[in-house]
């Protein structure tokens, strides 16, 4: 993909998130901290939507976060086509995939929320703003959700997979963390305590950096996966099916069970085989008797 691999998108994503927070409190610092109009007399913090709703910061405000949101989605978007070209861990079945799709859905609301309240600054139009950030919010906290169902469903299948797990946990963190910052946040401005308010606005925002990093990690099986030869396996229900039926066979009948059912490879290896099932009953004579008779 244009000489980079497909971990550069969630990279660059989250460089240029932090690049337009540090130049709007860069800036901010830099002209002597200004109180503005919309700023609570007890608020000698700036909030975010203070600094871009000025006649410098909004350009930047704007810009920065479109671009950031743009990609990102193109990372989710990315995803899913990855593990449909089985450069990543295919899918075991629809639930993936519709987890998945609806992941990318609400990333897509919470960007159009992100974008429109850069938009409709919170001078201007205060509670358009405050509605959009709030969509903001919610709409990639559902959408890391359906992510994390996504990745949990995956790893039953893909148990050996280290990097769907440390993803899953990152992102479950996420969720953890940026859900109780929202709800203080929404607290300490309904009590009217601006300056922690706008000190965990700031928190909040740079916390994000860290989830649209997370999926730096998601990509990096793709790296060698670039040609068809070293792709995974696509996963058929049948062969899941059959590894099943084979493990509770032999489960029942007391003998060894030979599955390799969609684990392991290093996060490569072959998915779905199975080998035969050693019976009792005479199914193991048989099968005994047979491997004899083609040694001899």
């Amino acid at each position: 993909m244009f000489g980079f691999s497909y971990w550069f998108l969630p990279l660059f994503a989250g460089c240029v998130w932090l690049g337009t927070l540090l130049a709007m409190l860069g800036a901010w610092e830099a002209m002597g901290r200004p109180h503005y109009s919309e700023m609570a007399s007890n608020q000698p913090t700036a909030y975010i939507s203070d600094i871009g709703a000025t006649r410098w910061g909004k350009p930047l405000f704007i810009a920065g976060s479109a671009v950031m949101v743009v990609i990102f989605d193109v990372t989710f978007i990315s995803e899913r086509w990855l593990r449909h070209k089985g450069r990543l861990q295919s899918n075991y079945g629809r639930g993936e995939k519709i987890l998945s799709v609806f992941a990318i859905i609400f990333a897509v609301v919470g960007a159009a929320g992100l974008i429109l309240l850069t938009i409709f600054d919170t001078k201007r139009h205060p509670e358009v703003h405050d509605a959009m950030l709030i969509v903001f919010i919610a709409g990639y906290v559902i959408s890391a959700i359906f992510i994390c169902a996504e990745y949990q469903r995956l790893g039953v299948h893909y148990r050996e997979s280290a990097i769907l797990r440390t993803s899953f946990w990152i992102k479950l963190g996420f969720i953890i963390v940026e859900v109780a910052l929202a709800i203080a946040f929404g607290v300490t401005e309904y009590k009217t305590m601006y300056q922690s308010s706008a000190i965990l606005e700031w928190v909040i925002a740079l916390i994000y950096i860290f989830y649209v990093w997370s999926f730096i990690i998601d990509f990096l099986p793709a790296v060698h996966t670039r040609h068809k030869g070293d792709r995974f396996p696509p996963v058929r229900r049948s062969d899941d099916e059959m590894a099943m039926t084979t493990e509770a066979a032999g489960t029942m009948t007391g003998g060894p069970v030979y599955t390799s059912g969609g684990y392991g490879h290093n996060d490569r290896e072959s998915y779905g085989s199975q080998q035969p099932v050693m019976q009792q009953n005479g199914g193991y004579n048989n099968y005994a008797s047979q491997h004899a008779s083609r040694n001899f």
